[in-house]
């Protein structure tokens, strides 16, 4: 072999990365200790930036297109090397060829919950999850951030050392966004679409990142938050205590099948009946009429208490309790026991 055809064999023609992979996000060009000579060829394909690096240091960076390596190509480069009469003689550096296209849907989640403050429960514990796209916008904050010195960075490395960085950029951002708990945990795809511009400076400042879409798949509350919600959900179907002691009357007359519930129905329709009589009587200006036998063959007295106003109404001694405490059937107490009287229960019935 002569000297010409030796020297060939090591000095580099042609620098390019031919990638058959869809999982890689940066490659570092195997230059099999050869130096480029001047005049090279550097291609670059479409999706990919090739990035030079001189003892450490960030050199030129190029684009797609196919590029002749002389000194005007690298300006940095050839600052960094100290070359006085521009680029002659071979050299050796590190290339990078990094990825630019999307990468779609990665992972994130929540390995602890994340603190937030909400207005209606004070500081709340929440975990999410989701997905994410991302691309590289920055090479060679990307190369020192999180990528390194790795021969091939793909993207399950990326996914093990950056899911913890994209948690803790989505927990900043869902800390000062102020979103109520309930909205984060009815409205998934506003919020993650409102939290974008929150997070991608961060994730671009810090890791050379660009997050175009971000998207929380669910998130879970503390078991106390969710029946506080419940209660919550309840207490607004509920509405007015009054209107819901009248709802108990209406079901219990019609889930009146059976021993049980005929007898309780017929129990119903005869306080129903007493307390007809008993605004009639009052209306009239005379005492209170007497009870039916059915109900019990007493004549009814001046003051009731809560549980034999339950049976005249047909209802839960809990309702008639909650409609006291509403205030919605009036109502006073003698020691620690509730009284109702005729008149309270003439406004009650008449509501």
């Amino acid at each position: 072999m002569g000297l010409m055809d030796y020297l060939k064999t090591q000095l580099l023609d042609i620098i390019e990365w031919q990638d058959d992979s869809r999982d890689t996000l940066s490659y570092r060009f195997p230059d099999e200790d050869k130096e480029i000579k001047r005049g090279a060829q550097l291609i670059v394909r479409e999706s990919q930036v090739a990035q030079f690096v001189y003892l450490g240091q960030f050199g030129d960076t190029f684009g797609p297109g196919k590029w002749t390596l002389t000194t005007d190509n690298i300006p940095i480069l050839s600052t960094l090397k100290g070359w006085k009469y521009g680029f002659e003689s071979p050299f050796k550096a590190d290339i990078y060829f990094v990825t630019t296209r999307l990468f779609t849907g990665n992972k994130w989640g929540t390995a602890n919950p994340v603190m937030m403050r909400d207005p209606d429960f004070g500081i709340v514990r929440v975990r999410a999850y989701g997905t994410f796209d991302f691309k590289v916008v920055d090479p060679r904050l990307f190369l020192r951030e999180v990528a390194g010195t790795d021969h091939q960075f793909r993207l399950d490395e990326f996914a093990d050392t950056m899911r913890s960085r994209v948690v803790s950029v989505f927990s900043d951002a869902l800390a000062s966004a102020n979103v109520p708990v309930l909205d984060v945990a009815s409205r998934y795809q506003d919020l993650g679409e409102a939290l974008l511009p929150l997070i991608n400076p961060a994730m671009t400042a810090k890791y050379g990142l660009e997050i175009p879409s971000f998207v929380i798949e669910n998130v879970s509350l503390p078991p106390e938050v969710e029946q506080a919600i419940d209660k919550r959900s309840s207490m607004a179907a509920i509405g007015n205590l009054n209107d819901y002691v009248k709802f108990q009357m209406a079901e219990s007359m019609t889930r009146g099948e059976g021993g049980g519930m005929a007898a309780n129905a017929a129990q119903l329709g005869a306080g129903l009946a007493m307390g007809q009589q008993i605004m009639q009587g009052l209306a009239a200006g005379q005492g209170a009429p007497a009870v039916p036998a059915g109900a019990g063959g007493a004549a009814l007295p001046e003051l009731l208490g809560p549980a034999e106003a339950a049976r005249m109404l047909g209802v839960s001694e809990t309702d008639v309790l909650a409609a006291l405490a509403d205030g919605s059937l009036k109502g006073k107490k003698i020691g620690t026991a509730w009284r109702i009287t005729r008149a309270a229960l003439e406004e009650f019935l008449k509501s």
